[in-house]
């Protein structure tokens, strides 16, 4: 288990989609697919999976949230064949978002928002610089823009061994935004990298919950320090999850939550998983005593 996981909210389309993201990348498989009941969604359908080797987790629980371009999908691509089969899979029922083309920054490269909602950028780099084959992407937008370079210095200060690479600004006449400053930014959280940028648009969309970041937690002091870290938000707690002063989500939970929500009796999983759902932060104690009653 990865200690960070991004994560995933639709409609009902969890499984089809990650079926269809197993489809396109090389080291990529299924891992689990389980059902949490009686939610305020209803029956919720988790499904985690693996693409390129990377660990992601997706949820079917209604359509509450819906994934856009503020967090999207790099994709480091080493041949132009495998940018092309990529982005005709991705743009297949999608958006362009930006054309496929040659940048002054890649020879080949495109933005897409695919069929689920999904936003993938696809670049054609040297196959020696590939560390990360896919590498989720803030973009701080509308109240946001402007506060990338914060966000990275905030979160690499909170996450002990977290690094920071490259931040390069925008220069004059590169945005269309006033507020916008970082042009792209890179930086490292327990062992993924993540890439940052202000948006040099002039757009409305913000960060939300359809797009969240897991914190597996190996005890409940772990879960304390992430939870008063990162929850800015106090109405957007509820089950773990939090939302952050700059508007983006993430679930601060046990790294055996798999575990005590799926595993064993039904009785018990029922149990777990009702106390889980009247809790903002999670107690291990109390999620373990509601499992274990009689």
């Amino acid at each position: 288990m990865r200690k960070i996981v991004p994560h995933l909210w639709y409609d009902k389309e969890a499984k089809e989609a990650a079926s269809f993201y197993i489809g396109l990348f090389d080291q990529s498989k299924l891992l689990h697919v389980a059902v949490i009941g009686d939610t305020p969604s209803g029956d919720s359908e988790i499904v985690s999976f693996e693409l390129a080797g990377q660990e992601f987790q997706a949820i079917s629980a209604g359509p509450y949230f819906k994934l856009n371009p503020t967090v999207s999908l790099m994709v480091a691509c080493v041949t132009e064949e495998e940018v092309n089969t990529k982005w005709e899979a991705l743009a297949d029922g999608g958006t362009e978002l930006m054309p496929l083309g040659e940048y002054p920054f890649s020879k080949l490269y495109g933005w897409v928002q695919d069929r689920y909602g999904l936003s993938w950028q696809l670049m054609l780099v040297d196959e020696e610089q590939v560390s990360q084959k896919i590498t989720p992407n803030m973009l701080f937008s509308g109240d946001a823009c402007g506060r990338a370079e914060e966000a990275v210095n905030f979160y690499t200060e909170i996450v002990e061994h977290a690094k920071t690479g490259i931040i390069s600004k925008y220069e004059p006449g590169e945005s269309q935004s006033a507020e916008a400053s970082v042009k792209y930014a890179d930086f490292n959280l327990f062992g993924m990298n993540i890439a940052a940028m202000d948006n040099g648009m002039n757009v409305d969309f913000t960060f939300n919950e359809a797009f969240s970041f897991i914190i597996n937690c190996k005890d409940q002091e772990e879960i304390d320090y992430y939870w008063d870290k990162l929850s800015a938000v106090p109405e957007s707690e509820q089950c773990g999850w939090v939302k952050d002063k700059f508007g983006v989500s993430w679930q601060i939970v046990p790294d055996n939550i798999d575990e005590v929500l799926f595993n064993g009796p039904k009785d018990e999983a029922r149990r777990a998983s009702e106390a889980l759902l009247k809790m903002k932060k999670i107690d291990i104690s109390a999620l373990e005593r509601a499992r274990l009653a009689k």
